[in-house]
């Protein structure tokens, strides 16, 4: 408590750069800075980031309604792009207007994300469409690497938006996607066996992000020990 009491004592805070080198990106931001020119005036980033983490959670619970209603899964969808509407576009309508608040925007932007992604997977965990093991098994490889990505980003100072020309964005769009298919044909056939499509999905997803996080943390290791190497 008494860390939290002197907070304002705090010394100058610097901003990490920002890389997002994904396959969406230069059209996304482009798109994002158009809305955020537009946007009423009384619209503001707190707004749009709870927005954002509503929708997810809308999304989450959405999923697993469709255990009951196949419907749901229409609706997930929506809110799918309402999470990416709020979530994407309350850092950019902060830099357009120059109200920037790096230190609570980035605290509060990934607390939020973390909450969303448990709440995201738990309903396509309970969903009837997926395998529980797998759902959680991804889970917990995301929230591996967003760590390595928030030590990374106090260590290095590079804020890693994507790896490998995939970030949230094209998650998100995959997830859509796979939602739209599996409203009509929940499951993959694979060598003659049938398999849950979004096992199949998040299984790859699961490998993708395990191999991810194991070229950041070799990566980034390697560039810290080379820094900080104390010469005889």
């Amino acid at each position: 408590m008494t860390a939290i009491k002197n907070f304002s004592s705090v010394g100058h805070f610097q901003q990490a750069n920002r890389s997002n080198s994904s396959f969406l990106a230069a059209l996304e931001k482009r798109c994002l800075i158009w809305m955020a020119h537009r946007l009423p005036a009384w619209v503001n980033s707190d707004h749009l980031t709870a927005l954002g983490s509503i929708s997810v959670a809308i999304a989450g619970v959405l999923y697993w309604h469709a255990r009951a209603h196949r419907a749901a899964l229409a609706a997930a969808i929506l809110f799918l792009i309402l999470n990416w509407f709020g979530d994407s576009l309350d850092g950019t309508l902060a830099r357009v207007r120059n109200r920037q608040r790096p230190r609570y925007g980035f605290y509060v932007d990934h607390v939020l994300d973390a909450l969303g992604s448990f709440f995201l997977i738990s309903g396509l965990a309970f969903s009837g469409y997926m395998t529980p093991a797998v759902a959680y098994a991804f889970l917990i490889l995301y929230l591996l690497l967003s760590i390595e990505i928030y030590l990374a980003t106090y260590t290095i100072g590079t804020f890693h938006l994507s790896f490998w020309s995939f970030g949230p964005t094209e998650l998100r769009v995959l997830l859509a996607v796979g939602t739209a298919v599996a409203l009509w044909q929940p499951y993959a056939l694979i060598a003659g066996h049938r398999f849950l499509l979004f096992d199949v999905g998040f299984s790859v997803g699961t490998l993708g992000l395990a191999a991810t996080l194991t070229y950041a943390v070799i990566e980034h290791t390697r560039a810290l020990y080379k820094l900080e190497t104390i010469k005889p």
